[in-house]
């Protein structure tokens, strides 16, 4: 077998990828332009990451949501997080915005591979929207990290991310990391120095083994080979590059 050939990166390209981290302290890349398509079961204005849309999809079939499940708010463009960042400030007030609302160039739903989910209603808060923890939603959130998705602002990690709690918002960061983010307790802000401490493996559920590693970017070029022939790479906008690997 034909060993990999070896990958060349730059520092831009810390800032492209599945699992990027944004944040106040960490902006999008301006330049970052996400392979967005359609959500599935009629939702044409609504638009995701090619590879989060069809997982998200497969969720909410899976937890028995289809028709309660609604997607409220997903992939943004910096002018509309720009109008909704400016008119929460007028209708809210700058606390609840600062709680709430990320600054826009701070959005994940910028980043395409974020979605904000209700349970069907009437009439729904499109900046908090109703997502309970039973019924159909709670299935939905004990399902989501075997899709890929994790719920990104909680209450015990606000120090870290800066958002309040939204148990209404998922970012899409694939199977293996959501697991074994869900495993650790971890928030993504968490993730790179949880890495840093060495790779670490996940068996998945059909048995196959799962190894993640972070590589820090030091220096203007990069040089990365994957061990194996089955391989993801993705930026962490931290100033480095992660690593998945499976086993063959």
């Amino acid at each position: 077998m034909t060993a990999p050939a070896a990958l060349h990166l730059g520092r831009a390209d810390t800032r492209r990828g599945s699992l990027i981290l944004v944040n106040r302290d960490h902006p999008l890349n301006s330049e970052l332009v996400p392979d967005l398509v359609p959500l599935p079961g009629g939702w044409p204005d609504l638009h995701l990451d090619r590879d989060a849309a069809r997982m998200l999809g497969a969720a909410i079939r899976a937890a028995g949501g289809a028709g309660q499940i609604l997607p409220v708010s997903a992939w943004r463009s910096m002018a509309e997080q720009k109008s909704i960042w400016a008119d929460t400030l007028v209708r809210r007030g700058p606390d609840f915005t600062a709680r709430y609302v990320a600054r826009p160039g701070c959005s994940e739903h910028q980043t395409g591979l974020a979605v904000d989910l209700a349970l069907a209603a009437d009439v729904i808060d499109a900046i908090c929207p109703d997502f309970p923890d039973e019924g159909v939603c709670a299935a939905f959130r004990r399902l989501a990290p075997r899709y890929g998705f994790i719920q990104r602002y909680t209450e015990s990690k606000r120090e870290l991310t800066g958002i309040a709690a939204e148990p209404w918002h998922f970012r899409y960061v694939g199977t293996p990391h959501a697991l074994l983010l869900h495993r650790e307790g971890l928030c993504l802000e968490e993730y790179p120095a949880f890495l840093d401490g060495g790779p670490r493996t996940l068996v998945l559920e059909n048995g196959r083994r799962v190894r993640v590693s972070r590589l820090p970017c030091r220096a203007a070029v990069t040089e990365l080979r994957p061990a194996g022939p089955c391989w993801q790479l993705s930026g962490d906008n931290a100033g480095g590059f992660i690593l998945t690997e499976w086993e063959v």
